[in-house]
């Protein structure tokens, strides 16, 4: 016997025998539902010798049998109110679990989040994909119909989605495309970093959705539920449903601010901040300007993180700002890194040790945050050794700035788009999904090995409106996208190493060195930072105008 563990009320089996009753009592159990018709199979026990056995082991039994591959909408209803009122946990079977853990994710519908049924059901080792429709709408059987159909349907409106949809559009205007997103506003978050650092305000790296949308796309405000793939749709919030011929998934990442114990109570209060926010970033200038002293705690966790430069940018230009206003010998900087090494490309290392020297930062490898209490002034770590042994280091601060655990959305780990690591599985080359042949990913989302920067996302948005209207019939042929990414380290106020790399750290500068040494830090990367970069993002990247980016035919390889 099997037991596959749903949650903390319910746990779902194949079919079991009256011998198995005493496993299930140890177990903890206090009720037992059965979902399986009697005489369905030769070998099954009827039910009434299972509630014999159950009964004398003080366990109630209820029969609720549902006829193979016809779960109906009562059912549903009916388990959900005995699961409600039955002392548990619940343990419930029949031939495979599958009706037990289907009947489980309708009555959760519209009570739990359609991510978190889904998640929980692939734990337990069932695929609910089949039913998401049903989920999706409160547990009932919806209508077939389609709420719209496009050419192309983008799924997010970040840096990634609208530059993919301008760069569609700026070469077939007549393309009907659709993009997916509930935002009201769109964010230039590459700007964080300096609204932390005093350089920007934060109302600068904001505006409004609509303003920044092309004008010949379809805007549907609205959230994604689940995918269909093999139905060619999407399903939005309220079970509507968007047909697309071509897909592009770029809703970003997320946020796991939760992984670390009592960080979302204390962030923008206590001395916790995070250039990861928008409404934080302000918090962040406002502790490091207004600091003269005391202990300042910078961290980082495990990879994959969206610029993964930009933790260690926050301490820079916080120890620079002490430096200059003379307080630097004051305060004692801490860097917890949960990795291993400063920065992924060794060849950038170099320079940024010399500010870390600079500066009398304490570096701490192998040190993951795990917890925080802000009123305390506390931070929690895991510190990992060689061998894997780990220890829990306490750490008191004055100020502390946190880069949170980061994940794909919960509605793309679900997904059959997903790889084992639950981002959107595709070629590296052509960015196109491995198994669906209509779908496209970029942007932080996908799991190609590149820096999730806005710079890769930049040179990704016009390969994958290259690779798609060559997919329609209507591009000069398939691009390839090299891993490219940058990170401009901003090392100190008017100062930047620009590090810009490919994929397996291949270096990949843009500007002779003569210009702009990458290795170096340069005033010039600066001012590309401070002053260049905002109106090229603007007005280049999010309008389809693909300065220094234009996407060439990949040339095929020659095999003797």
């Amino acid at each position: 016997m099997k037991i596959n563990t749903v949650d903390t009320e319910l746990s779902v089996s194949p079919q079991i025998a009256a011998t198995d009753i005493a496993q299930i009592a140890r177990a903890g159990f206090k009720t037992i539902v059965c979902n399986r018709p009697d005489g369905e199979g030769n070998d099954q026990p009827l039910f009434h010798e299972i509630e014999e056995t159950a009964k004398k082991a003080g366990l109630e039994c209820h029969y609720l049998p549902v006829e193979s591959g016809k779960v109906l909408d009562e059912d549903a209803e009916a388990f959900g109110k005995l699961l409600d009122s039955a002392p548990k946990p619940v343990f419930a079977y029949c031939r495979t679990g599958t009706r037990s853990i289907t009947l489980w994710s309708l009555s959760r519908a519209g009570k739990v989040e359609l991510p978190e049924i889904l998640t929980k059901a692939k734990k337990a080792g069932y695929d609910m994909s089949g039913v998401v429709r049903r989920v999706a709408n409160k547990g009932k059987t919806p209508s077939n119909a389609v709420d719209g159909k496009f050419d192309v349907v983008i799924v997010g409106a970040g840096a990634a989605g609208v530059s993919v949809a301008s760069s569609i559009l700026s070469r077939a205007p007549d393309i009907d495309v659709a993009i997916v997103d509930p935002a009201d506003i769109h964010y230039y978050q590459p700007g964080w970093t300096l609204v932390g650092g005093g350089v920007f305000q934060a109302d600068e790296t904001v505006r409004t959705l609509s303003s920044v949308l092309p004008s010949n796309v379809h805007w549907i405000k609205s959230a994604v539920a689940a995918f269909e793939p093999e139905k060619n749709t999407v399903l939005l919030e309220g079970c509507r449903v968007i047909e697309y011929g071509r897909l592009v998934v770029c809703p970003g990442l997320k946020l796991d601010w939760h992984k670390i114990d009592g960080l979302d109570d204390t962030l923008g209060k206590n001395g916790v901040t995070s250039n990861y926010r928008f409404d934080l970033a302000p918090y962040t200038w406002k502790l490091v300007s207004g600091m003269r002293e005391g202990t300042a705690l910078f961290t980082q966790p495990p990879m994959p993180i969206k610029c993964a430069g930009a933790p260690q940018k926050a301490m820079y230009l916080s120890a620079d700002h002490w430096h200059r206003q003379g307080v630097l010998k004051n305060i004692d900087i801490g860097f917890y890194n949960a990795g291993g090494a400063l920065f992924g490309v060794k060849e950038y290392v170099p320079a940024l040790m010399e500010y870390v020297e600079k500066y009398n930062a304490n570096l701490m490898f192998s040190h993951n945050l795990t917890a925080i209490d802000g009123p305390a002034k506390k931070a929690w770590f895991t510190k990992t050794d060689g061998d894997g042994n780990t220890e829990t280091i306490e750490k008191s601060f004055d100020m502390i700035h946190v880069c949170p655990p980061q994940c794909a959305p919960d509605f793309i780990r679900v997904s059959p788009l997903a790889d084992q690591a639950g981002w959107v599985d595709v070629d590296q080359n052509t960015l196109r999904h491995k198994t669906y042949e209509n779908i496209w990913s970029l942007g932080d989302v996908m799991n190609a090995p590149n820096a999730k920067t806005a710079a890769a996302a930049r040179m990704q948005a016009p390969i994958v409106a290259q690779n798609i209207l060559t997919d329609m019939g209507r591009g000069p042929g398939v691009a390839h996208y090299d891993g490219y990414g940058s990170c401009p380290l901003t090392v100190e106020r008017g100062k930047i190493v620009l590090a810009e790399f490919g994929y397996g750290g291949k270096l990949l500068p843009s500007f002779p060195t003569w210009l702009i040494n990458g290795k170096r830090p340069s005033r010039l990367a600066w001012l590309l930072k401070e002053k260049i970069l905002p109106p090229v993002y603007w007005e280049g990247m999010l309008r389809g105008r693909e300065w220094l980016v234009k996407p060439k035919v990949a040339k095929p390889e020659i095999v003797n």
